[in-house]
């Protein structure tokens, strides 16, 4: 058995304040990482952390892009038990989009019509939540407790997950490890 982590973050930007809005959550964003230092967290969304709407695949860290921009960053993050062919299924599939990005883009219209519940997929574009559903499901992991329309805080809802952290995204690796506060 491998763990994965569900992470779901809220950076005060323009873009997050207005999701927040819609969803009525605390957090705006999620990511997926395939290990429990997050050095292996993906998502889709800011390809530049300085514009919202230039968007596609990415590689996130807590140390680079839009989370080193936005210090004050809000997360909680959750782990998932998944057997070691869901694993290695994830691994490989996340691997092979990050080997062809450059096809893959921001699914700005999905996440307005999201606002409204309304389900909008053209192939190959995603926004956060969707892909962390389609990426799952690609790998066989049970998200039938996710909606059609999914939001990042409906992965809280998924079998088998325990909040792990909750607090600075920041402030992670330092409190969960035992490092020196940065």
């Amino acid at each position: 058995m491998k763990k994965i982590y569900i992470v779901l973050t809220y950076t005060g930007t323009f873009l997050s304040k207005t999701i927040k809005l819609w969803t009525r959550k605390e957090f705006s964003h999620v990511s997926i990482a395939l290990d429990e230092e997050l050095k292996e967290l993906y998502s889709f969304g800011r390809l530049n952390p300085y514009n919202a709407f230039i968007g596609g695949f990415v590689h996130e860290g807590i140390e680079v892009g839009t989370f080193k921009r936005f210090y004050e960053t809000a997360s909680q993050i959750y782990e998932k038990e998944i057997s070691d062919e869901q694993y290695d299924k994830l691994k490989r599939n996340i691997y092979r989009m990050e080997s062809n990005k450059e096809k893959y883009r921001f699914n700005i219209a999905g996440l307005a019509l999201a606002g409204i519940n309304k389900k909008y997929m053209p192939e190959n574009k995603f926004y956060c939540s969707q892909f962390v559903k389609y990426i799952m499901n690609t790998a066989d992991i049970d998200t039938s407790a996710i909606p059609e329309v999914p939001k990042p805080e409906d992965f809280k809802m998924l079998d088998g997950v325990n909040l792990i952290y909750d607090g600075k995204l920041r402030s992670y690796p330092a409190k969960h490890f035992g490092y020196d506060e940065r």
